[in-house]
């Protein structure tokens, strides 16, 4: 029995982290995998909640050995997501969400190509620029750095199975939720999932 891997990609202050507290509080089915960062905390951000806070040797030395399903850099800081935890757990039948950026999506495509992918847009850059200042967690340099990649980023939204536009947070929460309980009424999914159910109609 194996579960999802999901990616849900999306530019900084598009939504992404929000959108997936409330997916993982709405369904007790989804687990989220807590990347390893170089990235200093943020007021509030505790270490093995929101990331593993590590060093950059303690960071190269587990990307040299090969611990990391995917890793990237990322507005200048390094992040990585654990190979060994994302194997155990899509193994024993565990939904699996990836919150990464579309360099770690193209990679664990490579490794993958059964990953349902979902990249979240913003409104406008306007909207973008906006949702960062409101939320008050960088320095206005930080902050140009992330609009000034915000284009880049965007422009990978085609190579993702699914699209949200996150104009209104409630309906883009609900179109989340959906995409993920879409993809597991999949007949290759539910075969998985139940097959005495499905070996009792042979």
């Amino acid at each position: 029995m194996s579960g999802t891997l999901y990616i849900i990609s999306a530019p900084s202050g598009a939504g992404k982290t929000s959108l997936v507290k409330a997916l993982l509080a709405a369904d007790a089915g989804v687990r989220k995998s807590v990347s390893y960062t170089t990235r200093k905390p943020r007021p509030g951000e505790q270490h093995g909640r929101e990331y593993h806070f590590v060093e950059v040797a303690e960071f190269e030395a587990m990307a040299a050995r090969g611990a990391f399903l995917e890793c990237a850099t990322v507005h200048g800081n390094r992040y990585g997501t654990s190979r060994e935890w994302v194997l155990e757990q899509t193994g024993k039948g565990q939904d699996i969400v990836l919150e990464i950026d579309w360099q770690g999506a193209a990679q664990v495509r490579r490794l993958h190509p059964q990953v349902v992918s979902i990249f979240i847009l913003p409104p406008s850059l306007a909207d973008l620029e906006a949702r960062l200042r409101d939320r008050a967690q960088d320095g206005d340099e930080v902050i140009r750095q992330r609009l000034a990649a915000a284009p880049g980023e965007i422009a990978h939204f085609e190579e993702f199975d699914y699209v949200i536009i996150n104009d209104d947070f409630s309906r883009a929460a609900l179109d989340l939720a959906s995409i993920i309980r879409a993809e597991r009424l999949k007949l290759p999914r539910q075969r998985l999932r139940r097959p005495e159910f499905f070996d009792r109609l042979k």
